[in-house]
């Protein structure tokens, strides 16, 4: 055993040193909040260092500075240092240990912060605290002003290992606030999406002599598919389907505007052309980015078993009349909404339905699914399908359909927004 006092001094300060680094490890391993770590690495080392002050400055690669995220007994708030400037920058760039006896005779160092304090900077020692993940730099921890003495071999290598247990803490940290912003955005998103399905039909109506089913399924949460029923002032029900171009939160916030325009509008007149005009007058100026929105609406007079519609580029749309087994497609009386700042006047077109007849609505989410060789479903694919299920009802032919376009498609569906609407005058 030595009686050498420096020698002892210098055993007790490296085994208080080192006390202090475990007691820091178990500490930081109950801690999830990241200013509450980054605390206690930076109490840690200036206390393991016995030294006046420690600050850990984080790397933001966006602006390629480094700040200091804690900083004991530091005055100013916050300290920003470009990665190319002072000692802290040359620690980061070259990720190597600095250990300055004397900063005003280093020419890297910045004297502006101790003029702006007035504290007086003896000497630094810092370490770069890099990701054990993946190597890239998280930031720079530094010791400043070692008590009694300039910092030793031992001080770097107590900085250093604080340096990796902050490097861990940040990237744990970094974790979890992102889990945590992932799961306040899934909340988020299924309120909305919440929010978007209160805005559908809550169920189908029963309309005498007639079956009605509908498919709707948005690409993601929420989306732009939009499909709606209306009473109409005359007693005439209104089917409304839509396509916001895109999908997403943006498709269906404009979507929810169409809709609150469409219910307004609804009450005033029953001549879907009227509807479809004023409606795509109002919207027309606030579609910016190249969006645009195609929309159908056909009133149905259930006694007389009239269609009448008016139609802005919207599709697939068609009537399958039974007796003659033939298609006829719900032409476009206008262009989309959004081709335009000025929306051109609409005219309605008309049409029977007799038994045993479908009116078929969708959008193009049902057709434009692709199959691992690149071919997408199509409009004829669609026609033959239900051509071949004719004699299904409603609700059972939808199915088919469904469970065919599911199986067609090569990768995750869907990949846009589907709507599909089937309206069958039943048979007897």
């Amino acid at each position: 055993m030595t009686d050498d006092p420096t020698k002892l001094q210098s055993l007790h300060q490296r085994l208080t040193g080192s006390m202090k680094l475990v007691e820091t490890t178990r500490e930081l391993a109950g801690l999830h909040d990241l200013d509450e770590i980054l605390r206690s690495v930076t109490r840690g080392a200036c206390d393991a260092l016995d030294c006046e002050r420690a600050s850990l400055f984080v790397f933001d690669k966006s602006t390629n500075e480094l700040y200091t995220r804690v900083a004991t007994d530091l005055e100013i708030e916050e300290i920003r240092t470009s990665i190319d400037s002072g000692i802290v920058g040359w620690v980061g760039r070259r990720r190597k240990v600095a250990n300055i006896p004397d900063p005003s005779a280093d020419a890297r160092w910045i004297s502006s912060i101790d003029r702006a304090t007035g504290f007086v900077t003896r000497n630094i020692l810092a370490a770069p605290v890099v990701s054990q993940h993946d190597d890239r730099l998280v930031g720079v921890l530094q010791a400043i002003n070692k008590r009694n003495s300039d910092f030793g071999e031992f001080d770097e290598e107590l900085l250093q290992a604080f340096a990796s247990h902050a490097a861990t803490a940040l990237e744990r940290a970094d974790r979890l606030e992102e889990t945590r912003r992932i799961q306040a955005l899934e909340v988020e998103i299924g309120m909305a999406r919440e929010i978007q399905t209160s805005f559908l039909p809550a169920e189908m109506p029963e309309i005498p002599e007639y079956e009605l089913a509908v498919w709707w399924q948005p690409a993601e949460a929420v989306g732009g598919d939009y499909y709606d029923l209306v009473s109409l002032p005359d007693g005439r029900l209104g089917f409304i389907t839509a396509d916001v171009s895109g999908h997403g939160v943006a498709a269906s916030l404009i979507m929810a505007s169409v809709r609150a325009m469409l219910h307004v509008l609804a009450r005033t007149t029953s001549d879907p052309s009227q509807i479809l005009t004023l409606v795509g007058e109002s919207i027309a100026a606030d579609l910016h980015f190249g969006r645009f929105i195609t929309f159908l609406i056909v009133a149905l007079d259930p006694v007389r078993h009239e269609l009448t519609f008016a139609n802005a580029g919207h599709g697939p749309a068609f009537h399958f009349q039974r007796d003659q087994q033939e298609f006829c497609n719900l032409v476009s009386t206008s262009l989309p909404f959004g081709f335009s700042d000025e929306f051109p006047s609409s005219e309605s077109q008309s049409l029977n339905l007799q038994v045993g007849d479908l009116l078929v609505l969708g959008t193009d989410g049902v057709i434009e699914v692709r199959d691992e060789r690149g071919e997408i479903f199509g409009s004829k694919r669609l026609k033959a399908l239900i051509l071949e299920n004719r004699r299904l009802p409603a609700p059972e032919l939808l199915k088919r359909v469904k469970s065919a376009v599911v199986e067609f498609h090569s990768d995750k569906f869907p990949a846009d927004d589907v709507t599909l609407m089937i309206l069958e005058r039943k048979l007897g």
